[in-house]
């Protein structure tokens, strides 16, 4: 493991000239270094510094020959190690498909294998690693790291003091493992339904309740020396199109946005917010050029920058993602998004073109080499905070001190208990009596599992039943349960005392909603878990119990079970609305429901 001796020799000097202290993230950088630092760059390292990218493989140097060639083929690079001497890119992102998530000891090992290719070249600097771990259904690392409940379920639990619980033991797990800067929390204010690409990543719809927990969980992250990121400004909770895959447009006036969509990120800026990533939408109001807010100059420096008064890092969200390549062209992209105000260039989906297309518009004098060095002195600042200059290496004893230790998987059991919502409760049906219900099925929805959980859901809530004094069996009938399906749920229905379902986005024809018909006809008491949206109670009125766990994650439907069990009592409280399904305009549940017992 490398010493701190071999941390400043690896840095050239670099390390050395900038000793600012042990890792804590109030430190006030100091701006003279760090220009003199950028001063000496040559402009081909001042472009790289701009950039963030992914690359496959478990190892920085010695990845497996698939990741060798899935990077030959998209980057034209071996391996990490490669990529960060060609282009000297200022960061990386940690994703589970390209194998770099596979165990804490491998994550630590990776990241001071990139951290030492890039301390060791010429005036080199020290990374940030980044992933997306939002906790719930958005997460790279898995287990054993401990895994805590989903933004919206927190909202359900409305704990300032549970966020800030969940940002400080995540990010030091994050730390141990050397990723220093987690693109979360999610600051959205979810108030579509419809939406499909935020939805429970999100807090919830008030817009105040959402900034209270954002600022929480921000200050809980960088108490613990990792850079949090509020995303996706300027708000992406009004939209039923996924801007992974399209071009959403939010039609709210700027009045609207001021008091919805702004608040949880100007909270996010008082906490200190380490970065923000911008969102490839369409915002009317605020831009009316039909340009993305990502490439948006109004948007990023007029707003955020000028009335929000924000003078910290701004990333992109994802280049690959086809909202911000609607318009332009992948070399146009980087440039314009430098022109609006941003300063990382998060993942392009070519990193040749767009490297060389920034390079390319500094020296024709689209870019001024001083424009690079405003967004570059800003990622220095940042590094420099999070006490990277001063140990950007971990060691493999501090992953086993801090990775998933019984404390933190016992302070996520405890806020899951606190973030299950119960919504229907006819006849007092919960919690289950093990005497006179001592037999469960539980059938239902078994959609993949967020990286790093166990699952199936049906699996983990049986598992969950039976440890409590249960006799449970798992029936998985899927999302979309065919006629023989229910037929042979109805059937193993008729052998069992209870019946438990795990729901996952009904809809009005979904046969989701004949099997949970089907099972209330059989006369026996049905439990109904949500296991996504909450929204699900509306199509499922003669259930007789139902519950809202806001995600599939071991952590929320073990939660769920205990609750079930009467091992504790549901405290969750909606954070959104429910409509009834007959007439959205029509509010069944409101904003702070929530049954106990």
């Amino acid at each position: 493991m490398p010493t701190r001796r071999t941390v400043l020799a690896a840095g050239a000097g670099v390390t050395a000239a900038l000793a600012l202290g042990t890792p804590a993230y109030a430190d006030t950088p100091d701006d003279k270094k760090l220009r003199s630092l950028i001063s000496r760059m040559t402009l081909e390292e001042k472009v790289g510094q701009l950039f963030v990218m992914r690359v496959y493989g478990d190892s920085a140097t010695d990845p497996a020959q698939a990741d060798v060639d899935a990077n030959l083929k998209e980057i034209g690079v071996r391996t990490a190690a490669e990529l960060i001497a060609k282009y000297r890119v200022g960061g990386i992102i940690y994703f589970t498909w390209a194998h770099n998530t596979e165990n804490p000891h491998q994550i630590a090992d990776l990241s001071n294998g990139v951290q030492r290719a890039s301390l060791t070249q010429p005036r080199g600097l020290p990374l940030l690693v980044t992933t997306d771990q939002e906790h719930g259904i958005v997460c790279r690392v898995g287990k054993p790291a401990t895994l805590f409940p989903g933004a919206m379920a927190m909202g359900a639990g409305g704990s300032r003091a549970d966020a800030r619980t969940l940002g400080r033991i995540s990010g030091a797990e994050l730390r141990a493992i050397g990723i220093n800067q987690d693109y979360s929390p999610d600051a959205d204010v979810n108030i579509n339904p419809a939406n499909p690409v935020i939805g429970v990543r999100s807090f919830g719809a008030d817009p105040d309740a959402v900034a209270g927990l954002v600022a929480a969980e921000v200050q809980g992250y960088q108490r613990s020396s990792v850079a949090a990121t509020a995303k996706h400004f300027p708000g992406h909770g009004d939209t039923a199109v996924d801007s992974h895959y399209g071009f959403p447009v939010i039609t709210h006036t700027r009045e609207v946005w001021e008091k919805l969509d702004a608040v949880p990120f100007r909270a996010a800026i008082k906490a200190g917010i380490g970065s923000i990533m911008t969102a490839h939408i369409q915002f009317p109001a605020l831009d009316d050029s039909g340009d993305p807010a990502t490439l948006s100059q109004p948007i990023l420096t007029g707003i955020l920058r000028g009335e929000l008064g924000y003078d910290g890092v701004v990333v992109t969200d994802s280049l690959g993602m086809e909202g911000v390549r609607t318009k332009y062209g992948d070399d146009r992209v980087p440039v314009l998004a430098l022109k609006a105000g941003v300063d990382q260039l998060l993942n392009p989906p070519d990193l040749a073109t767009a490297w060389n297309a920034v390079l390319k518009a500094v020296q024709e004098g689209e870019l001024t080499e001083a424009r690079l060095d405003e967004s570059i002195l800003r990622i220095l600042r940042l590094k420099a905070r999070l006490g990277l200059f001063e140990k950007p290496y971990v060691s493999r004893a501090g992953v086993d001190r801090v990775v998933g230790t019984d404390a933190h998987l016992a302070a996520a059991d405890r806020i899951a208990e606190r973030t299950t919502t119960l919504l229907v409760n006819k006849g007092g049906l919960l919690p289950l009596s093990r005497r006179t219900r001592k037999k469960v099925l539980v059938v239902g929805a078994d959609p993949a599992s967020p990286s790093g959980t166990t699952g199936p859901p049906t699996g983990v809530l049986a598992t969950a039943l039976t440890e409590l004094g249960f006799t449970a069996t798992a029936l998985s009938t899927g999302t979309a349960p065919s006629a023989a399906a229910i037929a042979k749920a109805v059937a193993a229905a008729q052998e069992a005392d209870a019946v438990v379902i795990a729901t996952y986005n009904v809809t009005a024809g979904s046969s989701q909603k004949t099997l949970a018909e089907q099972l209330v006809a059989t006369g026996k008491p049905v439990v109904a878990v949500a296991v996504r949206n909450p929204y699900d109670v509306a199509q499922l009125p003669s259930v007789p119990a139902c519950l809202a766990s806001y995600s599939w994650t071991d952590v929320e439907l073990r939660a769920a079970a205990r609750v079930i069990a009467g091992k504790v009592a549901p405290r969750g409280k909606l954070p959104v609305p429910v409509q009834r399904a007959d007439d959205p305009a029509q509010v069944l549940y409101p904003i702070g429901y929530g049954l106990s017992y």
